[in-house]
């Protein structure tokens, strides 16, 4: 008897250590899913084609999901697109966003994040220091990917509501676009304001090679600010749709 009480130890101390050996490092596949029809609410609120709106929604589905990928170690990390999947044509009107081509590498020793992104063909390369975001810790605990996740709200654009869930048990503190700044990788992230969020569907515990980290090289290079009084002054005439734009390209 003592002797298979011994081997569960040894058994269980094994599965621990292999665990706190993986979670430094690995590939997060994220699902973000748009609500296309309360973005087309909104866009109906603003005096929009009542008629034609109804006339759409009856051929999309009413969430828009396309995947992307998280490659990491303690010192680094890349987010960029992810397997592709067929989907209704149409949606691409209302779900793509100016996001749907980011790559974004963090790099965590130096503080520095430079993300590629493109804003209605136009290319941006930002070199910035990490985004700092003041993140409030709450009770609220959930399971994503059968790990075991914290909530935390912030805000980003000084008025834009964002709620994140974290797992302590990947000691790296990212997540997707150029979240981070948490007690551990962020697992799921939701944007109520753009009725958008990115869930971790899968995690493989597995080391990266230097190979996955390339880092973006083309395009216009800005700050993190500088990207966002760019955006604003091209969106300046587009009425009440310009905010919802400009979110969607400094995320």
């Amino acid at each position: 008897m003592k002797n298979i009480i011994f081997a569960l130890i040894i058994l269980i101390g094994a599965s621990v250590t292999a665990k706190a050996q993986y979670t430094t490092s690995g590939k997060i596949e994220y699902e973000r899913k748009i609500n296309i029809y309360a973005q087309m609410e909104e866009m109906q609120d603003m005096g929009g084609d009542n008629g034609w709106f109804d006339k759409i929604k009856a051929q999309i589905p009413k969430f828009s999901s396309t995947y992307f990928d998280l490659i990491f170690d303690t010192g680094r990390s890349i987010y960029k697109p992810g397997r592709e999947v067929e989907g209704n044509p149409m949606l691409k009107m209302f779900g793509g966003g100016p996001a749907t081509s980011n790559v974004v590498y963090t790099d965590f020793a130096a503080n520095k994040i430079t993300a590629g992104k493109t804003v209605y063909e136009q290319k941006f390369l930002v070199q910035d220091s990490i985004r700092k975001i003041d993140w409030k810790v709450k009770d609220e605990i959930r399971t994503i990917a059968n790990f075991k996740c914290h909530k935390a709200v912030g805000i980003i654009c000084d008025t834009v509501y964002v709620v994140a869930f974290y797992t302590e048990d990947i000691v790296v503190s990212g997540g997707p676009e150029m979240f981070g700044g948490l007690p551990g990788m962020i697992m799921e992230l939701a944007i109520p304001r753009l009725h958008t969020t990115w869930t971790a569907d899968k995690v493989d515990l597995v080391a990266p090679v230097a190979t996955d980290f390339a880092i973006p090289e083309k395009g216009k290079k800005v700050t993190e600010k500088e990207l966002y009084e760019t955006v604003r002054a091209s969106f300046k005439d587009w009425g009440k749709m310009a905010s919802r734009n400009i979110w969607w390209t400094v995320l």
